[in-house]
């Protein structure tokens, strides 16, 4: 199943002043061929920056667990047609009914 996306593409007087921008900030120019082929691991230019790792701190409530549940299709498409957070809304409905 595809995800649908709100990807609104810009027009080609749009594109030209996001590129005129890009073109005119020297702080931060785009990156050329050449750029990319010089580049280098951030493993080699900063060891203890690419060793360090995010670790998610203690939960603040019960963790929930990640499962595998075959839904109808209609159930699983009016729940999806709710929008973001329609996991959640499962959740809560099978909640209410745990009573």
């Amino acid at each position: 199943m595809s995800r649908k996306t709100n990807i609104i593409m810009p027009t080609d007087e749009e594109d030209a002043r996001i590129n005129q921008g890009i073109a005119l900030d020297s702080d931060n120019p785009e990156l050329t061929e050449t750029d990319f082929r010089t580049m280098k691991p951030a493993a080699e230019v900063s060891p203890a920056l690419a060793k360090a790792r995010r670790v998610r701190g203690p939960q603040k409530s019960l963790t929930k667990r990640s499962v595998s549940l075959r839904l109808d299709q209609d159930v699983l498409e009016k729940f999806k047609s709710t929008g973001p957070g329609w996991q959640t809304r499962i959740n809560d409905a099978l909640r209410r009914a745990c009573g």
